[in-house]
């Protein structure tokens, strides 16, 4: 499942903040008894999967709660369609196999294709092909004609652009029309799971290494999952990122980020981290402070000096007080004995 969504990651397209969306993910595999379906589909409904397909189970099935509520009849049409589309990836992979002179191995040819649809009522389409993580050919909305990214998908798109089959007029017609439809019903069965906004918790550190200041800003619990973040330079210039994570869902249904960046601090500077989201009014700026140390511990530790200094004064007051006392022992011994030489002698 982990490398079927890596996959997914490759060749999935950017969606745009102020839109929902519906996207599918077909894949096939290459190999029977690597343990991943031969054949998977998985449809999404802007962040949310919506249904689950595969050689395994046979039937296309609800995933997302608000999906139960379709009846019988579309899932009968939807595994149907399912089923007809499965064979097509066996051979679609197989077929990439040998352009690329493949005849074993574990290997993946998938499509994603799907539709937006702004809040201005603006609509975008797109369809990708990809093999092995890379992306193989493209439907150009523009010309709507397929475009090879790679050498060895020359020969699909010339056949499928070809005035016989014409392929991507038909993509089209269901980008622009059907796949809109489906969308807007679609939102309507799970507006109020697809429209919940969850404001976004902020929490910034630090850590030093020589002169480098290395900054993280973690960014999590919000909804829905398009979100803006980055690092601020004395709240206007942008920082350049030396790192960032994928959005990642959490198990409540909420997602976090995190984006770090490296640092000289200088006297004067200030940094922040910039959060822009739906659910917001305004993008917050949530300020990086250095740790200083607490009042209380600043006065215990000038206590303990104090209290280190005294006994140090004290040990060396002691020992040159045994010191002198050991002197005038000695002196006075030293005279006695000679006094008592002498009344001997006189004797």
């Amino acid at each position: 499942m982990s490398l079927r969504v890596l996959l997914i990651l490759c060749v999935s397209p950017l969606v745009y903040p102020d839109s929902h969306s519906l996207r599918y993910y077909y894949t096939g595999v290459s190999a029977p008894g690597s343990g991943l379906p031969e054949f998977s589909a998985v449809g999404y409904v802007d962040d949310q999967q919506i249904d689950l397909y595969n050689s395994d189970i046979k039937k296309n099935i609800p995933v997302a709660s608000w999906m139960r509520n379709k009846d019988a009849e579309y899932w009968r049409r939807e595994t149907e369609t399912a089923r007809r589309t499965e064979p097509l990836f066996k051979h679609d992979v197989r077929t990439a196999m040998s352009r690329f002179n493949e005849t074993q191995g574990l290997h993946f040819y998938q499509v994603t294709y799907g539709c937006e649809l702004g809040d201005d009522g603006s609509i975008r389409g797109y369809e990708q092909h990809g093999y092995d993580g890379r992306e193989f050919l493209f439907l150009d909305t523009q010309t709507w004609m397929y475009a090879a990214t790679m050498k060895q998908a020359l020969v699909t798109t010339q056949r499928i652009n070809s005035h016989e089959i014409q392929a991507g007029k038909m993509s089209k017609h269901y980008l622009e029309d059907e796949c809109i439809s489906a969308l807007k019903e679609l939102m309507e069965y799970g507006r109020e799971d697809l429209e919940k906004r969850v404001r976004p918790q902020v929490k910034v550190s630090g850590r030093d290494s020589d002169d480098i200041m290395m900054l993280h800003c973690l960014v999590y619990g919000f909804h829905p999952r398009a979100v803006d973040v980055k690092w601020m330079k004395n709240e206007v210039d942008d920082v350049p990122t030396y790192q960032t994570t994928h959005v990642l869902p959490n198990p409540d249904g909420t997602y976090q980020i995190r984006v770090s960046v490296e640092v000289t601090p200088k006297e004067g500077d200030s940094y922040s981290c910039y959060v822009d989201h739906s659910s917001l009014g305004a993008p917050l700026l949530v300020n990086w402070e250095p740790e200083r140390p607490s009042v209380w511990v600043t006065s215990v530790v000038i206590a303990a000096v104090v209290v280190i200094a005294l006994l140090g004064v004290a040990i060396v007051g002691v020992l040159l007080y045994r010191k002198k006392a050991s002197g005038y022992k000695a002196t006075i011994t030293s005279e006695t004995s000679s006094e008592s030489s002498k009344d001997n002698a006189r004797a």
